[in-house]
């Protein structure tokens, strides 16, 4: 046990270093070509949050990032990129909701993460009365079925259904109003 405490700690104090940007609170991803982190903004900055690895200070400052960047009016924005991508914004995707939910409300920060999924739910909601089907993504800015990328949206996604499902367990009381559509 004592190795795998080293090894955690090793792995902690090498994103602390080099992916945690204070100047920018957020973490970044790592470019493997130009061996620095990238500049984008994006959704990937939840996952220490949602693992236990940020501390107190870097979970609040993640928290203001994402209500100032990433929060849009159908969910979280996967980046702050609109490059017709699948990945990129307008899109959004249910694991990456689960994650910033899940970190968020794990770091002190559960309105913010109550409010992602109150403006996730909605989405998956006024997609479903449009379609009368889950989707793999969506277009969070329009609250419409997603877009660009190698393929066209997918019907009946399980990780749309896990996560709405998860988010309706975790919050009841907002139910009703994803049934409701957009508003």
């Amino acid at each position: 046990m004592t190795e795998f405490t080293t090894l955690a700690t090793k792995r902690k104090t090498a994103i602390d270093r080099y992916l945690w940007h204070a100047t920018t609170a957020r973490y970044a991803d790592w470019d493997l070509s130009s061996r620095k982190p990238t500049a984008s903004v994006n959704a990937a900055m939840l996952h220490p949050l949602f693992v236990g690895l940020a501390s107190s200070a870097q979970a609040k400052a993640v928290a203001a990032t994402v209500r100032k960047s990433l929060v849009a009016e159908g969910g979280l924005r996967t980046t702050t990129l609109n490059t017709g991508q699948q990945w990129d914004e307008p899109n959004g995707w249910a694991p990456l909701q689960w994650v910033a939910i899940a970190g968020l409300e794990r770091n002190g920060e559960p309105a913010l993460a109550k409010d992602i999924a109150r403006r996730w739910l909605g989405t998956v909601g006024a997609a479903y009365a449009d379609t009368g089907k889950m989707l793999e993504k969506y277009n969070i800015e329009q609250r419409i079925p997603g877009e660009g990328g190698e393929y066209p949206v997918q019907d009946g996604f399980g990780w749309t259904n896990g996560v709405t499902s998860a988010i309706l367990d975790r919050f009841p009381d907002l139910a009703q109003r994803s049934t409701t559509g957009r508003k």
